[in-house]
């Protein structure tokens, strides 16, 4: 499985028919992200035969940008709306990749969204995984879209 490819396609596809939001995705990074300032990232577990996580994370200016684009609303401050707007991208996300896996012949169940948001906060995820972490350009900033994956 093309993590990489599969994280791009998905994203793109999601800001373009759902947020109406141009993205530029970037070469993977090559060490995983840990540590974020004053952000907001939207996470999803994976289970089943396959093992993980999917996460978007947003600085708090992309992540009201985008909860602007996706509602249709000013937004002015990190509030309700935008947890769960970036909990529900990154629900969106771990869906299109559930699919994937799925047509593989894996079986997956995706958690409920959770939304990280704080001036500063670190995150860290499966230990043995195959990992990716894409890094997006639109407008309004840079984010990031990881995946880790414990071979399946």
């Amino acid at each position: 499985m093309d993590l990489q490819k599969n994280i791009t396609d998905a994203t793109k596809e999601i800001f373009e028919t759902m947020i109406m939001l141009d993205i530029t995705a970037g070469d993977p990074l090559k060490e995983s992200v840990k540590s974020f300032t004053c952000s907001v990232s939207g996470v999803i577990g994976l289970a089943g035969t396959c093992q993980g996580m999917l996460a978007i994370h947003t600085p708090d200016n992309v992540a009201k940008a985008i909860t602007s684009s996706f509602l249709g609303m000013d937004v002015e401050e990190i509030n309700d709306d935008v947890t769960d707007a970036i909990g529900e991208l990154a629900n969106m996300l771990a869906g299109n990749i559930k699919m994937v896996l799925d047509g593989a012949g894996k079986d997956v169940t995706l958690s409920i969204p959770s939304c990280i948001h704080g001036d500063e906060y670190s995150m860290d995820c499966v230990a043995d995984a195959d990992w990716v972490v894409v890094p997006f350009t639109m407008e309004a900033g840079n984010f990031l879209v990881e995946l880790q994956l414990k071979t399946c």
